[in-house]
């Protein structure tokens, strides 16, 4: 690889600071002309709607639509919420604030579990709320006129950030998608062509496997966000979708290929590895051919169909060579597990084809959903937190008759929810904390000094503009992102334009010390109340709900379960690997697990879809059912008990099955389960006795493509 000339670099520098200039430019048109509108409308508050520009600025079009869409559910739900709380409890202020607080704490508690900008939802409808539902704590007869004002403000925010966002030079987020979506295909044909040729480490495969991970969640992500900008993303969503989930489905499925040739290698058993190997070598011909757009359609599906009946050729040939019935055994396995990986490498490509053409089919494709693996025990803790944060400001400010207590819970509000989701909240808010110090300084000196010698909405707009571009720019560098949102939005907060503006210095002093310590109590709750992200406890959480993952293939209904499986893994997987450290003993745990869970998972519903296909007889189906019992048990529990239990079940099982011969079809799902539990180099070595341990040298390496 070439370094990188001067002239590379520089232009790379500036178009990258330009890219920063153009999101600083519009987020400001978007809030300028924001705040016009809502002063010729005459709306109450002009800062709410400004505030919300801010809060929803986005470099992307189609993340400000998506934050916008999901921040305006949330204004809705919270004007209800304020409304149902103000009813029911008009002239008591103990009760309101009770039960402001659970509506805020189960709020900030839902936008725990997203990690898009669904959560924005849960935080709007907190916040919201308190809005509306505060200023009118002692006059409940006005919480109509309070609720219509902030809505207005609010949506008015969205529909002008949304507007200015997609009109004026937009960066669209379609871009993004698409040229992920062809890395990710691109990056998985590449692999699977070049692992061909024999076996692949396993450090090689776990690394291989965070890239899976990595691109299956962030394709996903995108997707969810692409549909509010572009109409062609919204009609081709189901495809993606389906596009994603099958990448998932072969990604795993060559994985466990790739485990069983090691094994065999690691075992002795050269002459069915080999046999396998050679097996195997069709496919990577076919896939050795350009992959640019529009190739998978006319290059690859024509190979790739080929290269399927060569290998059924083929196949009857390698199995006569073999002649030992342990190695007969083992080639059947590897045969069928190859032919499934093939059949979903096909289907694969022929998403990806459909989603290459120039034109939409307008077939309906296989409907899928892609499911998060939520925790609902972190985001309980999430509730409980911000609950009494709100609870012990709300007392501090009836006891005290604090007259700025209002602010101080408003603001507590936007960052208790606003960061429930961050791996280090306590971190990010002191950071925010003294970004939003410093934008207060700065919103005294504009209001006091700049704007009290100007006249006019555009003279407002010299003066203020550029205190508010520092801290713009400071959003778009990530060492100092968390800074420069405290201090927009300290200073947009501060600023509080009104039509007409009040300069009243006392008052200004007072609201400051109010938002800061609104702002240093969500700091301080997330210290007294540790979050659970990233924390050891909700690894271990994670850990045993990936685990789980084993029990959900062996018990839950047939219809969609492998969609569910493969989702629900990913996302576990990529949350856990976001809160460890890269090489950490939790890190490589956490892989040696997620590799067992998904072979075997797969190789458990695999199964249980051929013995819904192939009746067995009574004795044969009971003996298989006790295996996969033994195989939920042990990996909801695992132990030493527990793994010679499962082994000695799985071995009888394919004992049972081996003496039917309407059972077959089962044995190449049972010998495969088998030779994962015998893996001395899977996670399971730890509960394996001594005496079967193996011990083998570390198969050859082959060329790392991840």
């Amino acid at each position: 690889m070439t370094a990188p000339t001067t002239r590379t670099v520089v232009v790379d520098t500036l178009r990258d600071e330009a890219g920063v200039w153009l999101f600083v430019f519009k987020t400001l048109l978007a809030y300028y002309l924001t705040g016009w509108l809502a002063m010729r409308f005459s709306l109450p508050q002009p800062s709410s709607a400004m505030l919300t520009v801010i809060i929803v600025a986005n470099r992307q079009s189609g993340m400000v639509l998506a934050k916008s869409f999901y921040r305006g559910i949330g204004t809705l739900a919270g004007a209800a919420a304020a409304f149902v709380i103000v009813a029911l409890f008009p002239q008591q202020r103990e009760l309101f604030l009770l039960a402001l607080s659970l509506w805020i704490g189960v709020c900030a508690g839902g936008a725990t579990l997203y990690r898009n900008f669904k959560s924005y939802a849960f935080v709007l409808g907190g916040y919201t709320a308190a809005i509306i539902a505060v200023p009118v704590i002692n006059n409940p007869p006005g919480v109509f006129d309070s609720a219509v004002a902030r809505i207005s403000e609010v949506l008015l925010g969205l529909l002008v950030s949304g507007v200015v966002n997609d009109v004026v030079l937009p960066s669209r987020m379609r871009d993004v998608l698409r040229r992920s979506a062809r890395a990710q295909f691109a990056h998985f044909i590449g692999f699977v062509q070049g692992s061909t040729g024999g076996t692949i480490a396993r450090n090689a495969m776990e690394n291989a496997h965070l890239r899976f991970v990595r691109d299956a969640v962030t394709l996903e992500d995108l997707r969810s966000s692409v549909i509010f900008e572009d109409a062609e993303a919204r009609a081709r969503s189901g495809h993606l979708q389906l596009f994603n989930q099958r990448f998932m489905a072969a990604s795993t499925s060559f994985q466990s290929l790739h485990h069983l040739i090691n094994r065999l290698q690691r075992n002795g058993h050269e002459a069915s590895a080999k046999a396998l190997i050679a097996l195997y070598a069709p496919i990577g011909k076919a896939l050795d051919a350009p992959i640019e757009a529009g190739a998978a359609s006319y290059v690859l599906l024509p190979r790739l169909v080929e290269a399927r009946q060569t290998m059924q050729k083929k196949a009857q040939a390698l199995r006569q060579s073999l002649t030992d019935a342990a190695a007969l055994r083992d080639f059947d396995t590897g045969a069928t597990l190859l032919n499934r990986f093939a059949d979903e490498l096909h289907a694969y490509v022929e998403t990806a084809a459909s989603l290459q053409a120039p034109r939409l089919i307008l077939r309906s494709p296989e409907r899928v959903r892609f499911e998060r693996g939520n925790d609902f025990a972190s985001a309980g803790l999430a509730v409980f937190r911000t609950t009494l944060t709100m609870l012990v400001l709300g007392a501090f400010w009836i006891y005290s008759a604090w007259p700025m207590g209002a602010s101080a819970m408003l603001i507590a509000t936007i960052f208790a929810g606003l960061f429930a989701t961050a791996p280090n909240p306590a971190r990010v808010t002191r950071s925010v904390l003294m970004g939003y110090a410093t934008g207060m300084v700065a919103g005294f000196v504009c209001v006091f000094f700049v704007l009290t010698k100007m006249e006019g909405y555009m003279l407002l707009v010299a003066g203020s503009a550029p205190f508010l571009m520092v801290g713009l720019a400071m959003l778009m560098r990530p060492s100092i992102a968390s800074y420069g949102l405290g201090y927009s939005m300290g200073f947009v907060y501060i600023l509080a334009l009104k039509n007409p503006m009040v300069f009243d210095p006392a008052n200004f002093i007072n609201d400051t010390i109010a938002q800061i310590i609104g702002v240093s109590a969500a700091s301080l709750a997330f210290i007294v109340v540790p979050p659970a992200i990233g924390s050891h406890w909700l690894r271990r959480r994670q850990l045993e709900r990936l685990r789980r993952q084993v029990t959900l293939a062996a018990e839950a209904p047939l219809a969609g379960l492998r969609h569910r499986f493969e989702s629900v893994n990913h996302d576990l997987f990529s949350q856990v690997v976001a809160q460890t450290e890269p090489g950490s003993a939790d890190s490589r745990a956490l892989i040696a697990w997620t590799l067992a869970v998904h072979e075997t998972g797969r190789a458990l519903i695999e199964l249980r879809q051929d013995m819904g296909s192939h009746p067995v007889p009574a004795e044969v189906d009971r003996c298989v059912n006790q295996a996969i019992n033994a195989l939920a048990r042990f990996y909801e529990h695992p132990d030493s008990a527990g793994y010679a239990r499962t082994r000695d079940a799985v071995a009888a099982a394919i004992d049972m099955a081996d003496s039917e011969a309407s059972a077959r079809p089962l044995l190449d799902h049972l010998h495969l389960i088998r030779l994962a539990l015998l893996d001395g180099e899977s996670v399971l070595a730890d509960y394996m006795p001594d005496h079967i341990r193996p011990v083998a040298p570390a198969p050859k390496e082959i060329a790392d493509a991840s």
